[in-house]
């Protein structure tokens, strides 16, 4: 495992538009099928990291209560299985069923989806306004597995509330650290920081 820093892309980035199979089969596009509401936020996780299982549960209740509120949410795992089974398609299913996700949980096969939102680690969140600029990259809050702090989603959820407010976004904002996204062979990009070992 590899404790990787988020790249924060600008604040103010456009959404790269997308179109991922869902675990149970069906194409899901961001412009199409996500957008047209108050937001769409965006989370790179993955089956297996840590950091995911550290914050699961409190990600599946939040994503509910952003659907509830108007703001699409979809997951996206962007690992290799060739080199991470545990996070194959089929075992994206298991697991979307086990955290209680409401939210599509989609696979980035070749890994371009990743690379366009210059993603670099698992949890990676990513929260786009209604004209899908980009309102918030970073944490979910400052709990990590060993740290002792309660998850509260404090971060992503100041965000939020700030963004359904019609207010400027929050600032500062921090970078999520987790598990370096698993990159395929001779894939890997250049632009994401690791953070130690």
């Amino acid at each position: 495992m590899v404790r990787t820093e988020s790249t924060m892309l600008p604040i103010g980035t456009p959404a790269p538009d997308f179109s991922l199979t869902d675990t149970d089969g069906r194409p899901v596009s961001l412009y199409r099928d996500l957008a047209g509401g108050e937001g769409v936020l965006i989370a790179f996780i993955c089956n297996h990291c840590p950091f995911v299982k550290h914050l699961r549960d409190h990600l599946a209740h939040f994503g509910r209560e952003c659907q509830d509120r108007g703001i699409a949410v979809a997951a996206i795992s962007a690992n290799s299985p060739e080199t991470h089974p545990q996070d194959a398609p089929e075992r994206m299913v298991e697991e979307k069923e086990a955290a209680g996700y409401t939210f599509p949980y989609l696979f980035d096969a070749d890994q371009a989806v990743a690379k366009a939102y210059r993603a670099a680690c698992t949890p990676d969140f990513y929260l786009f306004d209604a004209e899908l600029r980009l309102f918030y990259r970073g944490r979910f809050d400052d709990s990590t597995p060993k740290n002792d702090r309660p998850i509260t989603g404090a971060d992503l959820r100041s965000a939020v509330e700030a963004l359904l407010a019609g207010q400027a976004p929050p600032e500062p904002q921090y970078p999520s650290l987790g598990c370096n996204i698993k990159w395929r062979e001779g894939a890997e990009p250049d632009y994401f920081t690791a953070a130690g070992g």
